[in-house]
């Protein structure tokens, strides 16, 4: 066997990869498709190569216009100087390296923030209902999510005075629940043991034939 004599040849020492998901072994195929002189020759291997990029990343069929990806990716390797016949129009390199405009970040204070910024919009939405009796069903039952609200973020029980304070203050006085209206009394512990109760016993029942008793074609009791 001839040994091996020559100098190593590490990735540090060799051309940076424009898209290290594909491989060297890609890039240098797409350097290959750029040296050849003729663009007809050069259009039948670039659509071979397309095929081979699909097949290295099969996650990408996923996306939608998948083989657009694929050319856009085949350009960005070449460095954006492979001259083929495209399907799709040609990425330039300002649109590549284009960067989203900044999103600024929400500024708004929140008053109560066991309740939240829902809260607040709903209740700017109830504010703007014309419609008495549809308005007062709103508020009604806006402030028996406020109370599951905040039983959800304090774990503590909650008398209404409070809802209807805090209901006030976040509208600014122009809601206010009608004399006598008790909101529901709302216990995320109680109602999760409700659902699991209940679950329990539908399994039960369906177990055991509905508690109704069974019979065979002969008249005996089946169990």
């Amino acid at each position: 066997m001839e040994k091996f004599t020559g100098p190593f040849e590490y990735n540090s020492t060799r051309p940076h990869l424009k898209l290290a998901e594909y491989g060297r072994n890609v890039q240098n195929m797409v350097d290959f498709v750029m040296s050849l002189p003729s663009k007809e020759e050069r259009n039948l291997y670039a659509q071979a190569v397309i095929e081979l990029m699909g097949q290295l990343n099969p996650h990408l069929r996923d996306v939608s216009d998948f083989t657009h990806k694929l050319w856009d990716h085949l350009f960005i390797i070449s460095d954006f100087q492979l001259d083929v016949d495209s399907p799709y129009p040609v990425p330039s390199r300002e649109s590549i390296n284009n960067k989203p405009e900044r999103l600024t970040y929400p500024s708004g204070r929140i008053k109560f923030r066991h309740y939240g910024k829902t809260v607040e919009m709903m209740i700017e939405k109830a504010k703007a209902i014309d419609d008495p009796e549809r308005k007062s069903m709103y508020v009604n039952q806006l402030a028996n999510f406020m109370k599951l609200a905040y039983i959800t973020w304090n774990k503590d029980s909650v008398n209404d005075e409070t809802i209807k304070s805090d209901l006030s203050i976040l509208s600014g006085g122009e809601l206010e629940l009608e004399e006598g209206v008790n909101l529901s009394k709302v216990d995320p512990r109680t109602t999760r043991g409700n659902l699991r109760d209940k679950a329990s016993a539908k399994s039960h029942q369906s177990n055991t034939g509905g508690g109704k008793k069974r019979y065979n074609q002969n008249g005996g009791k089946r169990y």
